[in-house]
């Protein structure tokens, strides 16, 4: 019997990336997404900035759901809609 495929987003720490690249990863990430398949960030922080900036620059529409809120760590999924 085979076991059931389980699709499970990547996940990116981007506590562990460089301020200079997060977003720049981020974004490269979400564009390689096909419609419906998503991924996951995990921050220090809560991540409304990056969400205004993907309100602006993503021409795909997008899905922002909060996996985890805070007080030490935020982790959202991001999904291409």
């Amino acid at each position: 019997m085979n076991a059931p495929y389980i699709d499970t987003p990547p996940v990116i720490d981007v506590c562990a990336l460089p301020c200079a690249v997060r977003k720049a990863v981020i974004f490269e990430t979400f564009d390689a997404l096909l419609p419906g398949q998503s991924f996951e960030i995990v921050n220090d922080h809560d991540p409304v900035p990056l969400r205004r900036a993907f309100a602006t620059r993503t021409v795909a529409a997008f899905q922002w759901h909060y996996m985890e809120n805070g007080p030490q760590f935020w982790r959202v999924r991001i999904t291409r809609s």
